[in-house]
Parts: structure tokens; C-alpha cells; sequence
């Protein structure tokens, strides 16, 4: 009797709920832990299939559990803990472990549900799943920043190491450009010095022959001069970004005459530049500045180190989308193994001896033409001559 009370006092004070139920499903005892879960009075409950605090689809399916393990005896559910879903007089659902024991007493099959409510773990781990993904959201975020602040400081050290070697690369050409400066304008000036002794001695005895002579050779010399400036002024343009590409209607043969007009008084003794144009329009969309200084420089080169009595081809030519300049000479080439190096600021080929020059005229060929979006080519043998070829496509 004792035993019967106490047990009847654990089942009715337990925290988890307990329900038995015959083997037809009918509920025959609640505790009270069971009936606050379900928000039900023992009296709305006992007597009742147990199948009403079922939400679908173990509602429908309840009673064909109990028959198949009658039937089969495979039990199923009857001794296996595992997560169901409970509903509520008023409807709604919650989670809960549900634990089923068989017993065997007088002569009956009575079947024990013990349910432990999981709302509350549920929630919890909901809680957690939400903050784990809000700070997956943020770890992703602060990534993001991160990768972005890694990214900038990159592009920062790029630029501090391109501006260190621009740095580097001008301190370099500086220093060239006091090493050749030194020598090229001292040939010139020492010339024009002589030159301008000797004229003064002629105006004396009245040679207006020799006075003559050295006239041109001063001027000569200033053009030389003239010629250095030039193309440091143009580099130093270049290199400070200062050049702007400006787009125009062109006539090329009108353009090309013209150069080839003013290039011919610089010419030597029996040089005679030929120009010669080929397409059915002469009419192109091209920097007309940068394409004149381009030109003149090559014509200027060919000048320079092709010998008297030569001829010197300037040729122009627009066939489809393409417009194509050359410059051939048949003067001293340039050596295979040096033809690596050509456009290189100051490179000049071992070849060239003592005839003057900066080393800087293709490099800023090089450059104008790019900045147009053309480029430039060269073939050349020291026994034949070289040809410059400048392509832009229209």
C-alpha cells in the first residue's frame, strides 16, 4: 500500500510528463507535468485515443503502430527514445523526447510514454543557429573589409614601389643625361667657338668664301643643339605626362610633302628624300603633331646615318583599316645583337662612331606612337640599310 502511494506521489510530481495507454490506445492515466504540456484536464484526456495530442501525419497513422507491433511483435518505437512533435488543445505544436515502455499486468498490455519537453532546448539551439549565422554574416563582413584593407595596402605598396623606382629610373636618366649632355653640346659649342674665331680673322682679309663656310658650320651646330633640346624637352613631357593626344582630320599627303619640303634642306649633299603615297583616300583621324615629330625623327635619323648621294624612301599608305608609314635608308643599319635595345632611352649602337645624337629619338617615337594606339617596327642589316615601319589602325 505504501509502495503504491509513493509511486503514485513520483508519477504525479515528476517533471517530465508520463501517459499509459491500453493496447487500443485509450489513455487510461495523466500525470500532471503531461497535462500542462498538452494544456488539458485529466477528464478531457483519460478515456480518449491518444492520437489527439497527434498533430498529422502520426495522428492517422497511431493506431497502425499499435496493431502492426501486435501483429508482428517488431517493435518500432517500445524501448527507442525519439524526437516527436506534440499538439496542444489550442492547436499548436512543440517538441519533445518521447520514451515508450511495454508492461505487462494482469493479463493486460499497458504501454508507458515518458515525454521530456524540448521547447525550450529548441529554442535554444534555434537562438544559437541565428547567432551562429549572424556571426557567420559578420565573420564574412569583416573578411570582406579585411580582404578590401589587404587589397589597398597592396595597391599602396605598388605605388610606393613604382613611384620608388620611377624615382630610381629618373635619378638614372639625370645622371645620363649629365654624362651625354657633357659630350654632345661640348662638340657643337667648341665648333661654333672656332668657327666664330676663324670668321673674324676672314672679315680682316675680306674671304667671303671661308666667312661663308663657317657660317654654316655655326648654324650647323645650333641645329644640332637645337635638336638635343628638343628631344630632352619632349622626354621630359613624356615622363610628367604632359602629352595629350589631339585627333583631327588629316591630310597625309599634304602632311607628308610638307615634311618631306622641310626635311630636305636638312639633307646632306645629293640626299634626295622620295615620297610616294599609295591608297584611294589620304584622309585619316590621327594626331597631326605627334605624327609630324614622329616622322621627322626617323627622316632626321636617316639623314644622319645614310651617306651623300643616297635616297632616302618615305612612303605612306591607307588600305583597309590600316594606315602605314615607312622610312627606308640604305646607310650603316644597325647590328643584330644590339636591335634588343633600340627604343631604350640613350641606346645608341656601337656603329654610330662619332656622329652625334642623344639616343632618345626612338624612345620618343615609340612613345608618340602608342599614344595613338599604333606601333612601331624595324628591320635592318648592316650592309643593306634599315626601314622604320609606324602602323596605326583607323
Amino acid at each position: 500500500m505504501e509502495t503504491g502511494k509513493l509511486l503514485e506521489a513520483i508519477i504525479h510530481n515528476a517533471i517530465d510528463g508520463i501517459i499509459t495507454i491500453d493496447d487500443k490506445g485509450i489513455v487510461e492515466s495523466i500525470n500532471p507535468a503531461a497535462l500542462r504540456l498538452f494544456n488539458y484536464t485529466a477528464e478531457e484526456v483519460i478515456g480518449n485515443n491518444i492520437s489527439m495530442l497527434m498533430p498529422e501525419p502520426d495522428r492517422s497513422r497511431h493506431d497502425d503502430y499499435i496493431h502492426n507491433y501486435l501483429t508482428t511483435g517488431v517493435k518500432h518505437i517500445i524501448g527507442i527514445g525519439r524526437e516527436v512533435r506534440g499538439k496542444r488543445k489550442d492547436g499548436s505544436t512543440f517538441p519533445f523526447r518521447l520514451a515508450v515502455s511495454e508492461v505487462n499486468y494482469r493479463d493486460r498490455k499497458i504501454f508507458t510514454g515518458f515525454i521530456h519537453d524540448l521547447s525550450k532546448q529548441k529554442e535554444a539551439e534555434e537562438r544559437l543557429k541565428e547567432y551562429a549565422a549572424e556571426l557567420e554574416v559578420k565573420v564574412k563582413e569583416r573578411t570582406k573589409d579585411l580582404i578590401q584593407l589587404i587589397s589597398e595596402l597592396e595597391e599602396a605598396k605598388e605605388d610606393v614601389s613604382l613611384s620608388l623606382e620611377k624615382e630610381k629610373d629618373l635619378n638614372q636618366l639625370k645622371s645620363r643625361f649629365v654624362s651625354m649632355a657633357s659630350h654632345e653640346f661640348r662638340t657643337p659649342l667648341s665648333s661654333v667657338q672656332l668657327s666664330a674665331t676663324l670668321i673674324e680673322k676672314y672679315l680682316d682679309k675680306h674671304d667671303f668664301d671661308h666667312i661663308k663656310k663657317h657660317t654654316g658650320k655655326i648654324k650647323s651646330s645650333v641645329q644640332l643643339l637645337t635638336n638635343i633640346l628638343n628631344d630632352f624637352l619632349s622626354l621630359e613631357r613624356l615622363e610628367a605626362g604632359k602629352v595629350n593626344v589631339v585627333t583631327e582630320q588629316v591630310n597625309l599627303i599634304k602632311l607628308a610633302e610638307d615634311i618631306t619640303e622641310e626635311m630636305q634642306l636638312l639633307a646632306k649633299q645629293n640626299q634626295h628624300i622620295v615620297y610616294q603615297h599609295t591608297g584611294s583616300t589620304a584622309i585619316v583621324n590621327i594626331d597631326p603633331n605627334l605624327l609630324k615629330n614622329s616622322i621627322i625623327n626617323l627622316i632626321s635619323n636617316a639623314i644622319k646615318y645614310s651617306g651623300e648621294n643616297t635616297f632616302i624612301e618615305f612612303n605612306s599608305e591607307i588600305q583597309d583599316e590600316y594606315c602605314i608609314i615607312t622610312v627606308k635608308d640604305n646607310g650603316i643599319g644597325i647590328p643584330e645583337e644590339e636591335q634588343k635595345n633600340l627604343f631604350e632611352p640613350f641606346f645608341r649602337a656601337n656603329n654610330t662612331g662619332n656622329i652625334p645624337g642623344t639616343g632618345l629619338g626612338l624612345n620618343i617615337v615609340k612613345r608618340y606612337v602608342h599614344l595613338m594606339n599604333g606601333e612601331v617596327s624595324c628591320i635592318s642589316d648592316p650592309n643593306k640599310g634599315t626601314v622604320f615601319t609606324l602602323t596605326f589602325r583607323l
